[in-house]
């Protein structure tokens, strides 16, 4: 009885959240692939590990978040503009978005292309470092160009109007995509309500069980998550970044800027939230990003987030982060203008003040065409190095890098698109005449339908 009346004194450990999970996969995988790389580079039997393993380990996870990504979008978009309720407060809230896309990208490639001309990154390259990387990447850059720039101009604006809704589903053109889902969530807005609520709630059932999938696919990112940071740092280690160390440290600059200035200065003066709390909230979808290198597989998480963590409201949330995680590139901008001046730079292009203003412009134009997935922005960059006399196919010199600047710039452009929402929240419910956001309330949930547990273990 003696025994069974004594205190336990023993504290129960707690469990580890998923976003911390997930950062330990990253961590790992780097370190393990890294370490493979230094011992053991090109050996068989790493090879078979990194293609029979760890990489499809990595893809099940990445293809169960964007299978998620066609339901989740059109259903968040429809039910955010059908709870908006009309067609005014639809265009003022739409006007305001893009609107603040295009502050926060300009920003963004405003400060690359300041940095680049200051540091110079390009010009301390030596000519068989160029030649060598080149020779390394070029089949990589000709695949690139076998396929051609995608088309942007007048058509690009066309084409958002699809002809098969269906079709632009199945090729996961989400810009197109995104026109429909705006359209049919004001054509629901105008019908009779006993007509539209039924299609609401099923639209409703529809993203809650894609949120159920979604909670299924997280339970597998730490595993994915090392595996895909393992193919990469196993193939080409760490190596590269000595060579363009200058370049990188320019990028990675440039983001942490944007980041610590940019968007918190937007956060603070638009969206009149401290910006310690926004950052401290958002882990799981910068996690996610940094480590998934797509705005389109994060986007669930960032929903979640925006609602549960910053108590953004869920028709705010649904209408602006799919539109962020397709429109918004701020980290993309921002490393399209360094890269095309860094190339510039290394082939001896001497770029006039005219030039570079071209290229800022059209780094925030393709920024919005980019493909919100792996190396998306690639192509379209190839195009804006064609426009102002850079040779295309010196993009091989940037190749073995550009995964570390990828999950880098993604982490940045899913942060713009939260904060974005943060925006646009405090103005819509500053016009509704509610109360602020009031993000000390995490943990609880104030919406009905659930959300992705990207706290849970």
């Amino acid at each position: 009885m003696i025994f069974h009346t004594l205190p336990n004194n023993k504290k129960r450990r707690r469990p580890l959240k998923l976003h911390t999970k997930i950062a330990l996969g990253l961590v790992l995988g780097a370190l393990v692939g890294g370490l493979c790389n230094a011992f053991f580079d090109g050996h068989p039997w790493l090879i078979f590990v990194s293609d029979n393993i760890m990489y499809p380990v990595g893809q099940v996870f990445l293809r169960m978040l964007f299978m998620t990504v066609v339901p989740i979008v059109f259903t968040s978009i429809t039910l955010g503009v059908a709870g908006i309720g009309d067609m005014k407060t639809l265009g003022r809230l739409g006007g305001r978005t893009f609107g603040y896309f295009a502050v926060s990208t300009l920003i963004a490639a405003t400060i690359g292309l300041t940095l680049v001309n200051l540091i110079q990154p390009g010009g301390g390259l030596p000519e068989e470092t160029r030649d060598e990387l080149m020779s390394r990447f070029s089949e990589g850059a000709q695949g690139m160009a076998s396929k051609g720039p995608p088309d942007f101009g007048v058509s690009t604006f066309v084409n958002i109007v699809p002809r098969n809704p269906v079709a632009a589903a199945a090729d996961m053109d989400m810009l197109a995509l995104i026109f429909f889902a705006l359209i049919f969530g004001a054509a629901l807005t105008v019908i009779p309500d006993k007509r539209s609520k039924p299609v609401i709630r099923v639209l409703e059932g529809i993203g809650d069980a894609i949120i159920v999938i979604i909670n299924w696919a997280m339970k597998l990112a730490p595993y994915g998550v090392f595996g895909l940071i393992f193919v990469i740092t196993s193939q080409f280690g760490w190596s590269i970044l000595a060579q363009l160390g200058m370049y990188v440290f320019v990028v990675l600059l440039g983001l942490i800027l944007h980041a610590t200035i940019g968007i918190s200065g937007l956060v603070k003066f638009l969206g009149r939230m401290n910006p310690v709390t926004f950052w401290r909230s958002i882990g799981a979808p910068i996690v996610t990003a940094f480590s998934t290198s797509s705005s389109m597989a994060t986007l669930p998480t960032s929903i979640a987030t925006a609602e549960k963590q910053l108590d953004v409201q869920p028709k705010i949330a649904g209408f602006v982060l799919p539109l962020g995680a397709t429109m918004n590139m701020n980290g993309t901008s921002l490393f399209e203008g360094v890269t095309v001046l860094f190339l510039a730079q290394v082939f001896g292009v001497d770029l006039s003040i005219g030039s570079q203003i071209i290229v800022v412009i059209l780094a925030v134009m393709t920024a919005i065409g980019a493909a919100g997935v792996p190396g998306g922005s690639l192509p379209l960059m190839m195009l804006v190095m064609a426009t102002v006399g850079v040779p295309p196919e010196g993009i091989a010199i940037i190749l073995g890098v550009d995964r570390i600047l990828d999950m880098s710039r993604t982490t940045l452009n899913v942060c713009g698109d939260i904060s974005a929402s943060v925006y646009v929240d405090r103005v819509d419910r500053e016009i509704e005449g509610m109360p602020p956001a009031d993000p000390m309330f995490i943990g609880s949930v104030k919406q009905a339908r659930p959300t992705p547990e990207i706290d849970s273990n």
